[in-house]
């Protein structure tokens, strides 16, 4: 389990290092709303593929390693040379988890997802510009037109349906009547 404190440790302790991260999935959604709305199994991420290494190494030093990598995963060759996984999770001794995507800047300033992506998303600056906040701490997330994109191609489970109404509810008009 990820609590509230886990959540905005990890985001600090990746900031601090000058490592870029947007929340997404149930953490992303309880940013938005800015308030936590359930108990949350892990972290999901999205970071740059060039952070992947210096994430993995920061959060070693606290006692994360990997617990796998997703079918989803294609290793790519970061800026130092490095292979590096794309799509893992990372856990330690208390069972908290942090699921992990990367993304790549193309020359239009869109980020494109690393790892082998079959519903061709593509990040533009609106869609990695979400603001939200946990515990009263500000936090870089996915947009709330994207996380309803990013729920969509697949079965989602209820207590997912249910943070996706929240945010329809929350962001009605920004989202301009958008389902998922």
């Amino acid at each position: 389990m990820i609590l509230a404190d886990d959540a905005v440790q990890i985001y600090h302790a990746l900031s601090n290092e000058g490592i870029r991260s947007w929340l997404t999935g149930g953490w992303g959604i309880d940013a938005l709303l800015g308030v936590q709305t359930r108990p949350h199994k892990d972290l999901d991420i999205l970071m740059l593929v060039d952070d992947v290494e210096p994430m993995r190494h920061l959060l070693a030093q606290v006692g994360y390693s990997l617990k796998e990598l997703w079918s989803e995963n294609a290793p790519a060759v970061d800026l130092r040379g490095t292979e590096v996984p794309t799509a893992f999770v990372l856990h330690d001794a208390d069972n908290r988890e942090i699921d992990a995507h990367a993304l790549r800047f193309d020359t239009a300033g869109n980020a494109v997802p690393v790892w082998v992506d079959d519903w061709g998303l593509v990040f533009s600056p609106a869609d990695l510009s979400g603001r939200g906040s946990i515990g009263g701490i500000p936090v870089a997330c996915l947009s709330p037109a994207m996380q309803l994109r990013c729920h969509t191609g697949y079965e989602l489970p209820e207590y997912q349906k249910r943070d996706l109404e929240r945010l329809r509810d929350t962001f009605a008009a920004e989202l301009g009547g958008q389902s998922s």
